[in-house]
């Protein structure tokens, strides 16, 4: 027995000190500088115990070296490349694409729901599904959704316009959050849902459960990262299978049901179940079509409601603005006497402007990933260095959130000025603009998430005041995990306009 101990030791010594060698000392061996190293879950520690908040780690992880084009750093137990240069992050992205086709995504997170969606999907298969969903995201789609979007953005603003002045004070991410998750409910999955009178309806409860990250959430997002085969082996899951197979059973519900009565709507999954039967084309299982509905749920119940609840924050501290903005908004129910169409809404030159600048600020994704495909040769990160050879399965960040507050790219970064996006072209499809991503594989759904969070406020600033409240930080200071989120949350008064528009009163959409 004690020889077994004894050998065993020495096998599971050898192999720690191989991976410890491995990984850590991979930038260190080959030249790259880099981050020092630190044991277990390297300089995310303070992240991890919830010592810092992930953005002013970003921040300071940018900063780490100014100059250099890219550096190394370990990020639990895995190196990662940190790219920091515009025209490099810019080749990789989009002239280099084929090289970095995918990120890790969360294939390995132990969960059909998330390993099977077009976020984590890789190569060929990837494709299929883009090519396969991007008609969801048309121009004629999205003026579709668009009237689906209003009733939703009218039936929420209403509420908020009437509640009783001692209720005036809002939880604006919760609110805004069930916006979401109606929008997403009706445009995705083809099922009407009012959150803000019925908050306990499952596609809300259950939604909001499997896009939180906060707490023992966040600890076992970390473990499946660093130990994914662990974690299958203990079969360890971020999202309950109570959660997966409620989203299953609505999607097989309205498939039969559509299938049934012949029904078609103007949505994702209509366009999964279009493909059925058609020569050539593969056809989703169930899996498959619940893995991509629940993604544009996924992403947009969080990431759009925090973006809506940064934007709004702003608004209301800037009286200015918000004063600007309900003219821009009153001149168009002027004009179009009420009847607010898909073409006005997108004709709002400030609102876009103060939206682009909440998405500068305050990205929903802090940075982007990508994994190495084949060889591929970096320049050198510093004039004296060397050029390195990045393999097959080597990761790089770009850290959005630190480049949109670089004072190299922009005026006074820290600001809220949305006057810095008019007529200013340079900021779209930049290395120093990527709210949505870049290339390629940028975010198919960034159209939709912009009308969604224009429509909100859209109506929501026609019949309303937004001021801050007693719980509304200034400045905001995030919180010590890993999504951007105010200390204290998202706190507003809102109450309703003294001078509404009259054409209020009789206001309609028009697709």
């Amino acid at each position: 027995m004690e020889y077994w101990s004894i050998l065993l030791s020495i096998v599971i010594g050898a192999i720690s000190i191989y991976y410890l060698f491995k990984n850590f000392n991979l930038f260190k061996r080959h030249g790259v500088i880099h981050v020092p190293p630190v044991p277990n879950f390297g300089i995310m520690t303070s992240v991890i115990c919830r010592r810092t908040s992930f953005t002013d780690f970003i921040l300071k992880l940018y900063n780490f070296n100014p100059n250099a084009k890219y550096f190394g750093f370990y990020a639990t137990t895995n190196p990662i490349f940190v790219l920091r240069d515009p025209e490099l992050i810019k080749t990789i992205l989009v002239k280099n694409f084929e090289a970095f086709p995918d990120r890790r995504g969360f294939s390995d997170l132990n969960d059909p729901l998330l390993g099977k969606n077009l976020f984590s999907l890789h190569g060929e298969k990837w494709r299929n599904v883009r090519t396969l969903l991007s008609p969801s995201f048309t121009s004629s789609k999205m003026k579709i959704m668009f009237t689906l979007m209003s009733e939703c953005a009218v039936d929420f603003a209403k509420f908020l316009s009437t509640l009783p002045a001692d209720k005036n004070d809002i939880n604006t991410k919760d609110a805004f959050s069930k916006y979401t998750n109606d929008v997403i409910a009706t445009c995705a999955f083809g099922i009407k849902i009012d959150s803000m009178k019925d908050p306990t309806n499952k596609f809300y409860v259950y939604g909001k459960e499997a896009t939180s990250f906060l707490g023992s959430r966040a600890l076992k997002f970390f473990f499946l990262r660093t130990f994914p085969s662990l974690g299958r082996f203990l079969n360890v899951k971020l999202i309950n299978d109570y959660v997966s197979n409620f989203f299953k059973n609505i999607i097989k519900t309205t498939i039969a049901t559509r299938d049934a009565e012949h029904i078609t709507r103007p949505d994702m999954l209509q366009l999964m179940m279009d493909i059925r039967g058609k020569e050539g084309r593969r056809e989703l299982d169930i899996d498959d079509m619940t893995a991509q509905a629940f993604i544009f749920f996924f992403g947009g119940f969080d990431t759009s409601s925090t973006a809506m609840s940064f934007a709004a924050h702003e608004i209301a501290a800037n009286p200015e603005i918000q004063a600007k903005l309900q003219r821009e908004i009153d001149n168009v129910l002027e004009e179009s006497k009420g009847e607010v169409s898909y073409e006005a809404i997108n004709r709002l030159e400030y609102l876009d402007a103060v939206i682009n600048e909440a998405l500068r600020l305050y990205p929903p994704v802090g940075f982007l990933e990508r994994v190495c495909d084949k060889t591929y040769e970096l320049p050198p990160a510093l004039p004296n260095e060397k050029s390195f050879i990045m393999k097959k399965g080597m990761v790089f960040w770009i850290p959005v959130f630190a480049i949109h507050r670089d004072k190299k790219y922009y005026d006074n970064p820290e600001k809220f000025s949305p006057e810095r996006f008019f007529d200013n072209k340079m900021y779209h499809n930049s290395s120093c603009y990527m709210p949505f991503g870049l290339g390629p594989r940028m975010c198919i759904a960034n159209r939709f998430a912009m009308l969604e969070v224009k429509v909100l406020l859209f109506h929501l600033l026609a019949r309303c005041e937004l001021k801050p409240s007693a719980k509304t930080p200034s400045p905001i200071k995030f919180q010590k995990s890993l999504i951007m989120m105010p200390e204290n949350g998202f706190w507003l008064n809102i109450q309703r306009r003294k001078h509404m528009h009259p054409a209020l009163e009789s206001t309609v959409v028009k697709g």
